[in-house]
């Protein structure tokens, strides 16, 4: 990625203003350098190129879920280093960790992956979604995309959804229903303080929370989650918390 800046100015840049394929996106306020291939690596392929591949490696043809937190495509605003790029589609592939990025909604056209690099964020709906290296409650040190929820003066707040695939199993007689693969979707949430240089897994219990904070900033929290009968399992009132957490 060193090379970055110097393959911004050097390769072909994407123009969305003067696309004329329908349902092409053009970078807002005219701020935008334009969509630069030094941003993307190989090409994705298409959603049934992955199933293709799973069916054949378990011999099942049958799928529950999705790898995807979306099938769909959606519009998302891409930034390097905070400077607006374009606006493009996404789709999140949380099963690989992987972000395919397309110029229209058309299906003909095959997706990009958008290379895993910290200084890239797309901006989803007014939250960021950016790869991130963190820590996970078994202490185990992980890269992946987190969406940010908070970003505060004393503490961060971010949400990871996690997929897991799960093989399935042939029918071993008539008798016995076959099981079918398996994508199963997990919300995490971590959390990162101010001027410490990692971002942890928030065990999600009020309990958990307060053993995180000392002095009085654990006495308020304690009254403030009880007063408001908050509890942090949910994301309303885990956010609730975090502002509080922030003021």
């Amino acid at each position: 990625m060193k090379n970055l800046v110097v393959l911004f100015s050097a390769c072909l840049v994407f123009h969305f203003s003067s696309a004329q394929t329908a349902g092409q996106l053009s970078a807002g306020g005219g701020s935008g350098t334009g969509f630069s291939q030094a941003l993307v690596n190989q090409v994705a392929g298409s959603m049934s190129d992955q199933y293709d591949r799973l069916s054949k490696s378990t011999g099942i043809t049958d799928f529950s879920g999705s790898p995807y937190t979306s099938d769909d495509f959606a519009v998302a605003s891409i930034y390097y280093k905070d400077e607006l790029q374009d606006r493009l589609y996404y789709r999140y592939n949380a099963l690989n960790e992987e972000i395919e990025i397309k110029k229209s909604p058309l299906p003909e056209e095959t997706p990009q992956r958008l290379l895993a690099d910290k200084a890239i964020h797309l901006d989803v709906s007014g939250k960021k979604l950016a790869f991130k290296t963190f820590i996970d409650r078994k202490n185990n040190t992980l890269n992946g995309y987190l969406t940010e929820l908070i970003n505060g003066k004393e503490y961060d707040l971010y949400r990871r959804t996690r997929v897991k695939f799960t093989e399935g199993q042939k029918a071993q007689n008539s008798f016995v229903m076959a099981v079918p693969n398996r994508f199963t979707h997990f919300i995490e949430y971590y959390y990162q303080k101010e001027g410490v240089e990692r971002i942890d897994e928030l065990v999600q219990s009020n309990g958990a929370l307060l053993k995180l904070l000392d002095g009085d900033k654990k006495v308020a929290m304690k009254s403030f989650l009880k007063e408001n009968n908050l509890n942090i399992k949910e994301e309303a009132d885990l956010i609730k918390a975090f502002e509080f957490l922030n003021q």
